[in-house]
């Protein structure tokens, strides 16, 4: 690699004759140093390590992606929409772009995790890369090496790097928008910008709108900083949209104009409409909390708080309970180097790069944490990857402006005279606000780790003892000798960075599965990784990684653990969030779920680890709530039943619930149809069309147990578990309740 690095200028005329012209003030040629390649090969061979280390442990990890997965690497129409089964009666709740990666890995290398994990390691350590040279492009080796540093460490990004929600790519797409928009800004180039829609666009595919909270930065930043006319980067900004338009429409185009009989059904929404899920369940609704057919949300209640898995809503959501140690290490370093950047970068000229590059990832992370921290729909903690990347680049970017202002040189624009006041106090304030950062950090890591204080005690003391001492020498840097000061940066570095390494190293040493994963150890008042406050069950149950109640039965009379009752109230606590009533069978209390199979029989999950729940016989897996979060491994005698003439049925198995039936699923290798989507409240399929699927002799078995109506959902998985009951035989293996439709054709 050439040594000498040259950072790119933009040669382009301006449109109009008042614009600020690139080449008034060329960035400087630089050497790249000794240490800056080898540094960029070790991060990214330890973030591999990191992402890849054990990966196999957490097995399916989030089953209701792994089942549509397993669906798409055996049938392409099930790829092309994302179905959760091969026999396409509903796709998940997102768009699958992050599905294709996974389902293309399987088709090649065969359906195990480590097929299916792999690219969303891959991902993570692609982010680090890309994050590492965009920050390097205007702010140098070390300002890259930071940020790199930062994103990789972050507890969150550890856990959804190595897990199969689409966060993974999401965050690879953004971090390369914010890549392209750095180029972008350079030359005015319209052939970048327009790649930027492009990579937003596939955002949308991802995770939909949740991709879309970076356009206005973007956006802004562009129109503020490109180096030509206004009314071109007016115009260029239009082609960005269209570009977005394009490569995120052609899927919704075709998803819309396709016939519903002749796609599958749109998991999510209660209208069948790819749009109504876009803009109602996955959109508007998670900022309202009006998510019809959820159980988490705040059910558009004012002042709610998101629902039982969500947590407060506020401007301290991100600090506070379990998020905080998602996510919060170093948000506070991130904020306070965020303003000190814009003061020094002061009145520069529009097209300034050092405020450029700090409002893009300063407009990043304030707009996305702003949502988050308000959002009254559904909100889980691991939702903050999205911040990791911003929170990298501004302390990299922070922590190297700063440092050069030591010896500052006039900044273009700075109409400071040399000599002033401000020139004399600028190296000793940008000194004060580097140790007064880390000290903040320090003190943050502390109050963090005291959340788990049976957790390696002796680390909080440390971490802020040594941090203390490192932002104290800080002050004291220009009086020591050069060569101590390498070793004051690394005391400092250490001490910022032992919490969150500690937190991601045991990310990556623990199984995580279901549908609410936590990195980090468990926290008082968290969910855990098993999706109790606390990470535990009340009542000393050994369930260290979630699962069930025994028998499905909440304590304290069907109340949430801590003694709340569910949003809403009603009988014995059963009313759901919104002030729906659980359908079908009994809820706290008894246990009784859709169907009429007792939720105490296989509780979750796929290879790779978990405990045996009391009164089940599966490894516990991701949260419970009869088969909503979690998923059920069968037994051999059970896998045996549902296998038994398989190829003459379309659904070996039909169930409530997306997780309840992606356990059987993946088990079987053949399609389990999912009653109602992922809470078993969409309309799919109804009372008429499972009748007709059932005198067709489609649907083999029909296993009781999971799912919810609430929030205003469909009644039709209740409907289909009455009308079972009331004409077939049950039979019950290893305590799951399963009734043989083969039997009562007529009965519809």
């Amino acid at each position: 690699m050439d040594r000498t690095e040259t950072l790119p200028t933009a040669p382009a005329a301006p449109e109009s004759p008042t614009a600020t012209r690139p080449e008034e003030h060329p960035p400087p040629t630089r050497r790249s140093p000794a240490w800056a390649t080898p540094a960029l090969v070790v991060l990214l061979l330890a973030t591999g390590l990191l992402y890849l280390w054990g990966l196999g442990a957490s097995g399916w990890a989030n089953s209701f992606y792994a089942a549509a997965v397993q669906a798409g690497s055996v049938s392409w129409k099930a790829f092309l929409y994302g179905s959760s089964d091969a026999a396409n009666s509903i796709t998940v709740d997102k768009t699958p772009a992050s599905l294709w990666l996974m389902a293309l890995s399987v088709r090649i290398f065969g359906l195990n995790s480590w097929a299916m994990l792999v690219p969303q390691a891959l991902c993570g350590v692609a982010s680090v890369a890309v994050l590492h040279a965009t920050v390097k492009r205007w702010y140098g080796p070390a300002a890259a090496l930071i940020a790199g540093a930062v994103l990789a460490v972050t507890p969150v990004a550890t856990l959804m790097f190595r897990f199969n929600n689409p966060d993974a790519l999401l965050v690879l797409l953004l971090v390369a928008g914010a890549y392209a928009t750095v180029r972008a800004l350079e030359t005015a180039s319209t052939r970048w910008i327009v790649l930027v829609g492009v990579l937003v666009g596939f955002g949308f595919l991802t995770k939909m709108l949740q991709a879309f909270l970076v356009v206005p930065v973007f956006a802004g930043v562009y129109l503020l900083a490109a180096p030509t006319g206004l009314w071109r980067r007016v115009r260029q900004l239009l082609l960005a949209g269209l570009a977005v338009l394009v490569s995120a429409g052609w899927w919704v185009a075709l998803v819309e104009l396709v016939p519903a009989g002749a796609r599958p059904y749109i998991g999510g929404s209660q209208g069948n409409s790819i749009l109504e899920l876009t803009l109602g369940y996955n959109g508007l609704g998670r900022i309202t909390g009006d998510e019809v057919g959820s159980v988490g949300g705040g059910g558009g209640r004012p002042g709610g708080g998101g629902g039982p898995f969500s947590g407060q809503t506020g401007v301290l959501r991100m600090f506070g309970g379990e998020i905080g140690g998602q996510i919060s290490w170093l948000l506070p370093a991130a904020l306070i180097l965020l303003v000190a950047g814009l003061l020094v970068a002061g009145r520069a000229a529009r097209t300034d790069r050092t405020r450029a590059g700090l409002l893009l990832w300063g407009g990043w992370l304030l707009v996305t944490g702003l949502i988050f921290s308000f959002m009254s729909g559904i909100f889980h903690a691991y939702y903050t990857v999205a911040l990791a990347p911003a929170i990298g680049a501004l302390v990299g970017i922070g922590v190297t402006v700063l440092w050069r202002q030591r010896h500052p040189q006039p900044a273009p624009g700075d109409d400071a005279p040399a000599g002033s006041r401000w020139q004399r106090w600028r190296p000793l304030a940008a000194t004060a606000t580097l140790a007064g950062t880390l000290a903040v950090t320090v003190w943050w890591a502390w109050v963090l780790l005291g959340r788990s204080p049976d957790w390696y005690p002796w680390l909080r003391t440390t971490v802020l003892v040594a941090g203390l001492l490192g932002a104290a020498l800080i002050l004291l840097v220009t009086r020591l000798p050069r060569r101590l000061v390498p070793v004051v940066l690394g005391l400092g570095a250490a001490a910022a960075l032992a919490g969150p390494v500690a937190y991601a190293v045991q990310t990556a040493a623990t199984p995580h599965t279901g549908s609410i994963p936590s990195a980090g150890p468990s926290v008082a008042g968290g969910f855990g990784r098993g999706g109790f406050p606390g990470g535990r069950p009340p009542g000393g149950m050994d369930l260290p990684t979630g699962g069930q109640f025994p028998g499905g039965q909440f304590p304290d009379g069907g109340q949430l653990p801590g003694g709340g009752p569910f949003r809403g109230g009603g009988q014995d606590g059963a009313q759901l969030p919104g002030g729906a009533q659980n359908g079908g069978g009994q809820f706290p209390g008894g246990g009784q779920f859709p169907g009429g199979g007792r939720d105490g029989g296989q509780t979750p999950t796929a290879p790779g680890g978990g405990r045996q729940a009391p009164g089940g016989q599966g490894r516990t897996g991701g949260g419970g709530m009869g088969g909503l979060l979690d998923t059920r491994e069968p037994s051999a005698a059970l896998r045996e039943l549902l296998e038994r003439d398989s190829a003459d049925y379309t659904w070996v198995a039909a169930t409530v619930g997306s997780n309840n039936a992606s356990g059987y699923q993946l088990a079987t290798g053949d399609p389990v149809m999912p009653i109602g989507g992922f809470n078993g409240s969409d309309p799919s399929p109804t009372l008429a069309q499972f009748q007709r699927h059932v005198a067709d002799g489609r649907i083999h078995y029909f296993i009781g147990g999971g799912g919810f109506r609430a929030n205003g959902g469909s009644s039709a998985s209740q409907e289909i578990a009455a009308w079972v009951t009331e004409n077939f035989t049950a039979q019950t293996v290893d305590g799951v309740t399963v009734y043989d439709l083969s039997t009562g054709k007529d009965a519809s």
